[in-house]
């Protein structure tokens, strides 16, 4: 039987073929997701009571690196799929409708979306317009979405909204919605510099006679802190390192080709190759260090919930997004003109506009701006084993 790892090298591939067509006409990795499904990678983090696999995020982080080597915006959906499916996994478990669901997951390989800005809001995804409206067993919803991230080829969709039309924005809670029970109008379209085939396009969502039981019992506040903070910055880091890799894989593939015409002599740009090799290691380092930190915390809703473990994933995200830009740009320095052009082997213009994107996904400056309040009281700054 298969590895995981030797399933997602099998998506990926396909991925790869496919991924400069995805980005050239802006639309979505079918190929890639379809490869995803055959391989069953779906369905990984669903327990195995729910005929999944109960995989870690550790094995999740992994294959979005490696899908991130080949198509960008196939790792970013798969990414976005298993943020939510953590969320599931791990609030989920308590409802007897949300464990069925995910058995369904597991069993049919759902994609999983999700719509949590909204227009007027933008990404504060912690507040909400839209309210459900309950009558009775059932509740309707009707959400001005600025984006939902493959909304149209999602199997479903995991929504964000106030609790009740008289609820706080941020009195909010995730609903559940297969996209047979929703309609979306399109409101705007994603035509973008990067991350084309995430078809992040804008909608109004309207969904009606809903079971009040599609209705996650956890409060989304909870949600949001235990499990789809840590994985939304985890994840998409994962995705980052595998586009800087990829970047760094071809400047060195570069620079031996032109040792290799030079014998004994060692090129100029080596040197550049080593400083970003260093750099790279040290993104892989902080991303793997995190990612043990939130295993070897699951469970502790207190230290999961912690000042200084949400200080340690936004610093994650503002690093992680800031190098490797910085190393997809100094791979492009060392290449030249042949990962200037399109069409080399060498070629770096959509790794290099994909990775734009990641300073701006949840923009670095709310993020900074939302650690600064939590340093301010903030007790201590841990040691060197412990941070």
């Amino acid at each position: 039987m298969s590895t995981v790892a030797q399933r997602g090298q099998r998506a990926a591939a396909v991925a790869a073929l496919h991924a400069d067509s995805v980005d050239r006409d802006g639309r979505f990795p079918l190929e890639a997701v379809t490869a995803l499904k055959a391989e069953r990678l779906l369905g990984l983090q669903i327990p195995s009571q729910f005929g999944g696999e109960g995989a870690g995020l550790r094995e999740i982080a992994d294959l979005c690196s490696t899908l991130g080597q080949a198509c960008s915006s196939a790792a970013m959906v798969f990414a976005m799929h298993h943020i939510k499916v953590a969320s599931l996994v791990t609030h989920g478990l308590d409802s007897a409708w949300h464990c069925h669901l995910m058995e369904q997951i597991a069993r049919e390989q759902l994609l999983v979306a999700s719509s949590t800005t909204e227009a007027g809001i933008g990404g504060d995804l912690r507040t909400s317009f839209c309210a459900v409206e309950t009558t009775g067993s059932v509740f309707a919803l009707g959400k001005d979405a600025s984006v939902i991230s493959y909304g149209t080829q999602a199997d479903l969709i995991l929504a964000t909204a106030r609790r009740h039309p008289e609820a706080a924005g941020s009195d909010q809670v995730l609903v559940a919605l297969f996209a047979d029970q929703i309609s979306l109008e399109c409101k705007t379209v994603w035509d973008t510099l990067g991350m084309r085939g995430t078809c992040s396009d804008g909608f109004r969502l309207e969904a009606r006679d809903i079971a009040v039981e599609q209705i996650l019992p956890k409060p989304f506040a909870e949600i949001a802190a235990q499990s789809m903070l840590a994985s939304s910055h985890l994840l998409w880091s994962s995705v980052w390192f595998g586009i800087a890799n990829s970047a760094v894989d071809r400047a060195r593939t570069f620079v031996q080709a032109e040792a290799r015409r030079q014998p004994g002599q060692v090129p100029p740009t080596a040197l550049r190759l080593a400083e970003v090799s260093n750099t790279l290691q040290a993104m892989r380092a902080a991303i793997v260090s995190a990612l043990r930190r939130y295993e070897d915390a699951q469970g502790d809703a207190d230290t999961i919930g912690s000042i200084g473990f949400s200080v340690m994933l936004n610093n994650l995200k503002t690093t992680t997004s800031e190098m490797a830009v910085d190393i997809v740009q100094r791979a492009l320095s060392i290449v030249g003109l042949a990962g200037y052009k399109n069409g080399t082997p060498f070629s770096l213009g959509r790794p290099l506009r994909d990775i734009l994107s990641a300073p701006l996904m949840i923009g670095n400056d709310r993020i900074l701006a939302n650690t600064a309040k939590l340093l301010l009281v903030q007790k201590g700054g841990g040691q060197l084993m412990s941070a």
